[in-house]
This record gives C-alpha cells, structure tokens and sequence, in this order.
C-alpha cells in the first residue's frame, strides 16, 4: 500500500482541463455518460488490488482521500494512457506489471547508449544503440504460450563472456542447432534465423572490424539485423513488437527516429566536456564487464553535470554538438495521453537525452495532466548530493534546454513539468519538502519501497502502480468538480 501527502495547491497543482479532451473518458464526446458514476461502477466490478491513501501535510498524514483503480479487465480504449520517459532497465519491472492494468502505454527511450553488446553492435555495423528498445520490447511481451515464452527465452539470452564459447555458441545459434530452438515453431523460427543470419552477414562484410560476440544479446542482434534489412528504426520495433507478440497498443519508441549512430555528451559544472554516455554514467577498464551503477563500486565525477547534450560521431571534430530532432510519433502521444511519467533510473543519461530535444519541454509545459516524476531509490554516479529537488531541477533545465543555445531555450517553472512525486519509502534521497514547495510542487506521495540486492530500495511495482493510476483518477475527479463549477456558473 502506498500512502503519502497531498496538499495541492488550487493554481499551481491542479490537474484540470475541459473533460471533452480526455480520450478514455469522453470517447463518445458526450457528458451524458458521467464521469464518477462512471468509474464507482467500474471500480466496484473490477476490485483492484489495493488503494492508494493521500494526507494533507498540514494533518500529519491523516487520511484526505482514496480512490479504487480498475483492473485491465476494461476494454483498451476504456484503459488510462501514460507516456514514460525511461532508460531500458530501473522501469523494467514495473512495465511488466503495469500492462496488467493498462496496455496503453508509450514508452520512450534514448537511442545514445555505447556500452554492453549495444556498444559492439554500434561499433561495427553503425547505427543508432537499440540495447534499451529490445530490453524494454522484452519485458513487454508476451508470456500466455508455451511458444511465447520460448521465444521470449530465444531473445533474452546472453551469450558467455569469454569470446571463444560466445562465438561458438552464436554459430549454434545462428544453424538452428542450439536447445535455445526448442519450443519454437518453424514459422516464428524460420523468420528469427534469418535476421540473425542477415546480421551475420552483415558482420562478415566488414572484414577490417572483427566483431567479439562476448556478452552479445540475441534480441539485440536480431533488432540490429532488422534493422540494417529495412534501413530502418521503426520497421525494426514494429518487426520485433509483433514476433514478441507486444500488445497492439503499447508502443515503444525511441525519442530520435533515426538510422544513424548518436553520441551523448556532458558538460560537467568545472567546465570539462564527457563524451559517450558509458564514459559519464559507469566507465570500465575497457574489457567486458557486466554493469555496475553503483556509485560505490566507480570513480566519481569531479564535478556535478551540469548538461547533456548530443555530439557529432562523425568527422574530425567529435565534440561538436548537434540538435536531432524528436520523434514525431513522442511528440503527437504527449499532446494526448492522460499522464506523463519521468521514470526512476540514471537522470542524466536515460532520462535528459530524451527531453532535451526541441518540442518535447514545449508540448509538456502546455498539458494539464499528471506529471510524475519517480524518485530514485539511491544515488549513482552521476546523482551524488542531489536532493529531491535537484532533481527537479536537473530536468526543469533538460526541458528549458537551460544551459544550451540562449535563442532555443525555455523559461517555463519547475511546476509545468512536475506536478506530483513518487517516493519509494527508506529511500537515500532526501526529500526537501519546503525546497520543492518553492518550486510549486505539492503533491508527495511515499510509495512502498522492496529492497532489491543489486541495486538497494526500489519501488513496490504494484504500489507504484496504484499510485499512478490514482493521481489519473484524481485528476478526473478535479476536472470534473471545475466543469460541474462552471457548468453551475452558466
């Protein structure tokens, strides 16, 4: 169960727009069909699981209200829709539960990560990292066949570290002779392989590059091989959505469509320039290794980030910076969905390369829904000191593009981006509450927290969850009450 406080303020913190725009409300465009009956009656066929208790801080967490959440036993058009920004691993788990209760949700991810077998992949054939999109297509899919789940198994495997057993086993792979198979149809099969055997192919063109399997993720390979088939980014999802058997309505998307390879860098607060996004967020000695954020176990930074930014990987000048432009498809969904969600997981190398891009702080600062940011559980390296609020900070500035070109940048407040935060409980970050007061955010919810033991406290998937889709269904209620008020008025 999560509880927390509430104390939202009337114009700063509401979440309140004309009912006509909300789609999975008002799908008929008609307020015959009243919006709280409407969900009591949903509620009370669909029981959930728990329910989400919000307190005033002015009555030391007493209760102010809660509200009980459908299950996805509604029709998806009836489903609430969310749009998350996250990386490929912290919101993993937490997808995987969620479509569980909605299936309508857009998940954006960068497309800039240089390490793992995505860095290998990058390196050799070119093109832009889809170690995040297959990670998260994974998680997504389908797991109610015996066939679904051995293809799930297929793609998820990790091939050994050591390059000698990763390459053998990948040729097993790639002849259908590996145990990996079993389970798998000959249709499904037969369209697998051969992706793996174009990408295969397109390894050996590339004689001058000898490619090192150690470590390699089949899905990654199969999206890269489907990628480099149909000279395209979106073609490789759509493929990879369907053979995962990915619901029709949840979408995962890179935040740059693009065909090309893309570099992320950082400019720290002393002045020195971080190129690659492996090199600012977990450096390694330069072998293979398993990823370790854990600001313990690596070097720090000598000083705070003070932006991200993306960086030409072509020519002499690898430093210059470039301005990509947003996906298209990012920004049409964020003009339409019914909350928008900053996901816990490392803030400046999965969470800013997707903000940072021109329209995306724009078409935020003009939504009146729930904005939710997700507070991480535990510092990494690229978040040691920040508090609560510097984290607000740190993506209030990747929105305005603060620090970048002065004639593209915003000035919108902390509070058009933000509007409510989650809290995982027994969490290291401090919480700041009179510091995010003065950037208007009011709403702060402690969300049950799991300890997890590679990576500390975490979120309760479940209880993350319930809060999410009850601050959607607080926002209904506030819309609701300002249109009846107006309605009253006329």
């Amino acid at each position: 169960m999560a509880d927390g406080v509430l104390a939202p303020s009337p114009v700063q913190n509401s979440f309140v727009r004309s009912p006509f725009s909300h789609p999975f409300l008002f799908a008929n465009f008609s307020v015959a069909a009243v919006v709280l009956p409407y969900w009591s009656a949903a509620s009370t066929q669909y029981l959930r699981r728990s329910c989400v208790t919000m307190a005033s801080t002015h009555c030391n967490s007493s209760p102010a209200c809660s509200f009980f959440v459908p299950q996805s036993s509604l029709k998806p058009s009836q489903q609430p829709s969310l749009l998350v920004f996250s990386g490929g691993t912290a919101f993993n788990c937490v997808a995987e539960e969620l479509k569980k209760v909605t299936t309508r949700v857009a998940h954006v991810l960068p497309v800039s990560d240089d390490g793992g077998s995505t860095a290998e992949i990058v390196r050799v054939v070119g093109g832009p990292a889809v170690g995040d999109i297959r990670s998260r297509c994974l998680r997504l899919s389908d797991e109610s066949t015996s066939e679904a789940i051995a293809v799930r198994r297929l793609l998820g495997h990790r091939l050994p570290l050591d390059a000698s057993d990763a390459k053998s086993e990948w040729y097993r792979i790639v002849e259908g002779e590996h145990f990996l198979w079993n389970g798998v149809s000959r249709p499904y099969g037969e369209t697998i392989r051969a992706f793996l055997a174009y990408f295969q192919n397109q390894i050996l063109r590339r004689t001058s590059d000898s490619f090192c399997f150690s470590n390699g993720s089949i899905g990654n390979f199969f999206f890269a091989g489907a990628r480099l088939f149909f000279q395209s980014l979106d073609a490789a999802i759509f493929l990879f959505s369907r053979v995962s058997q990915i619901p029709t309505e949840s979408l995962v998307l890179p935040v740059i469509s693009t065909n090309d390879r893309l570099t992320l860098g950082c400019e720290l607060w002393d002045g020195a320039i971080i190129r690659g996004q492996n090199e600012i967020s977990h450096p390694t000695a330069g072998f293979v290794q398993t990823v370790n954020k854990d600001c313990s176990s690596t070097i720090a930074l000598p000083s705070r980030i003070k932006r991200v930014f993306y960086v030409s990987s072509e020519g002499s000048n690898l430093l210059h910076e470039i301005f990509p432009e947003a996906n298209a498809s990012v920004l049409e969904l964020l003009s339409t969905v019914d909350c928008i969600v900053y996901s816990m997981g490392s803030l400046f190398t999965s969470i800013c390369p997707s903000l940072i891009l021109p329209g995306i702080g724009e078409t935020i600062a003009s939504r009146s829904v729930p904005k939710v940011l997700l507070l991480n559980g535990s510092h990494d390296r690229e978040t040691t000191g920040l508090s609560a609020s510097g984290f607000v900070t740190a993506i209030t500035d990747a929105l305005n593009r603060t620090y970048g070109d002065p004639h593209k940048c915003l000035q919108n407040f902390p509070s058009d981006y933000i509007n409510a935060l989650l809290v995982p409980k027994d969490g290291q970050i401090p919480v700041d509450v009179g510091c995010l007061a003065a950037q208007g955010i009011f709403r702060v919810i402690m969300v049950d927290s799991i300890n997890d033991p590679k990576v500390g406290t975490v979120f309760d998937p479940n209880s993350l969850i319930n809060a999410l889709i009850n601050l959607i269904f607080h926002s209904v209620e506030e819309a609701m009450a300002n249109f009846n008020s107006s309605e009253k008025e006329s």
